[in-house]
């Protein structure tokens, strides 16, 4: 019973973070609007902003490819993913992408980890309404009638597809074995579980395998450690390491300024989320179509959704510390090079319940600007966007003294959200940065191989 408790107790702390609003609707085009649309339903089922971006990810490539089939079968422009047909003449565009995004949500929710399962109801009722909304402004008659359902077809091919995927893992595996060594993951503060250990064997959207790309092992941390165990770089590199995160990712830093603070908290937010509502915020001034930006969401989202895969495959190969855990016990890590801190916290607890290296977060950034980059066709853009998890709420997204970063390129942003993942505390460096390739790695094949435009 005890644990029964405790682990309700957990939930409730994770669906706390979800308190943020998700950022409003576009109001540009039914593509980019229910992009929007999905991000406010995933905050409402408490799986964005922050403690859940895998099933996050993987609705959005789902909903998003069925968006992108459902309007080549309206109009073929680009290799379908799922469903390869043909509409009824005259069909609905905005009515086949609403029906596909609304049918994909309303099968993914309920199947969503049980620590989610009390946002489930509110989350329905708003994908309802957003599905009532936008039906009631495309006039009744066939047109209407044979975009429903070419939408809802694709829905149900991309459905197919991803059946029995594996994403019915373990969400929170309490008893998952820790380490007992240097540099061996374990639990850390406040959350006592693994968080999908298995996702690593999800199958990919687009990625050959999940260790396609798979990186070269951490830092070792000892520096009796033997070269024959395959770590790369040095206990000296590590060291370097821990002393950049101990200094800069404490919760009493005193060597973190502010605009480093902000970009800490600011980053928090899931990368599903954040960099959605970047590609809103870019893709309208490239003058794209409905069909072009149906496109865009589906590779950046379907990479997004792999970058998960891959990097949850990366995390439980190596089972790497966090900083956390790292800084606390320095004085007996065998490295003469490092001094600990037991006290040390990072600066906005808790720790995501996951394994170091790599930096999943970094991925997601190097996924997302590569997609970016290659689909738009140049790198140096300049924007602004805003975030859902600073501490102030009227610095948030549509608040009223809205903080807004600005970048003058996809990449920039990208840098800035991974070193982010140290000033917080989380990260040590080097899982940033190995990350961070990662990511390109994965958004340049996806860009490169899939939904190729016809003709």
């Amino acid at each position: 019973m005890d644990t029964i408790i405790s682990r309700r107790r957990i939930a409730a702390g994770l669906l706390a973070l979800c308190g943020a609003a998700g950022g409003g609707v576009a109001q540009a085009d039914a593509v980019t609007d229910w992009n929007a649309r999905l991000g406010a339903v995933a905050v409402q089922a408490c799986i964005s902003p922050a403690p859940n971006p895998f099933h996050e990810s993987r609705l959005y490539a789902m909903a998003h490819l069925a968006i992108h089939d459902a309007l080549n079968a309206i109009e073929r422009r680009s290799t379908p993913y799922a469903y390869d047909a043909v509409a009824a003449g005259g069909a609905s565009a905005d009515a086949a992408v609403a029906a596909a995004a609304h049918t994909v949500v309303h099968h993914e929710l309920p199947n969503l980890p049980w620590l989610f399962a009390d946002c489930n109801a509110a989350a329905m009722q708003l994908s309802d309404t957003q599905y009532a909304e936008a039906l009631a402004a495309i006039p009744n008659g066939s047109a209407k009638t044979d975009g429903i359902a070419t939408g809802v077809a694709a829905a149900n091919a991309i459905i197919a597809a991803r059946a029995n995927d594996g994403s019915d893992t373990t969400f929170a595996d309490f008893g998952y074995p820790q380490g007992t060594q240097p540099g061996e993951w374990r639990f850390t503060a406040f959350i006592p579980f693994a968080a999908v250990p298995g996702w690593g064997n999800v199958k990919p959207f687009a990625l050959r395998s999940a260790d396609a790309y798979l990186p070269p092992p951490p830092y070792p941390v000892s520096c009796s450690t033997p070269r024959s165990q395959g770590f790369t770089g040095s206990c000296e590199l590590y060291a370097r390491d821990l002393e950049d995160v101990k200094n800069y990712g404490g919760a009493s830093s005193s060597l973190r300024t502010p605009d480093e603070t902000q970009i800490a908290l600011f980053w928090i937010e899931s990368s599903p989320l954040g960099w959605n509502r970047i590609a809103r915020v870019v893709a309208p001034t490239f003058g794209h179509d409905l069909w072009q930006n149906a496109r865009l969401f589906a590779l950046m989202n379907m990479a997004l959704a792999d970058g998960y895969v891959a990097s949850a495959h990366t995390k439980y190969h190596y089972a790497y510390w966090r900083p956390e855990t790292a800084v606390q016990l320095a004085d007996d890590d065998g490295n003469a090079h490092t001094a600990g801190d037991p006290t040390w916290m990072p600066l906005a607890p808790p720790t995501p319940p996951v394994p170091d290296y790599e930096s999943a977060h970094s991925v997601a950034g190097g996924v997302a600007a590569e997609v970016l980059r290659r689909v738009l066709g140049v790198d140096q853009v300049r924007f602004e966007t805003c975030s859902v998890t600073l501490p102030e709420p009227a610095e948030r997204c549509g608040g009223t003294q809205e903080v807004r970063r600005q970048f003058s390129s996809f990449s920039q942003a990208a840098a800035e959200n991974g070193r982010s993942r140290v000033l917080v505390g989380y990260h040590f460096q080097n899982a940033v940065t190995k990350g961070l390739g990662h990511g390109r790695k994965i958004g340049a094949e996806v860009a490169k191989r899939w939904l190729q435009p016809t003709g």
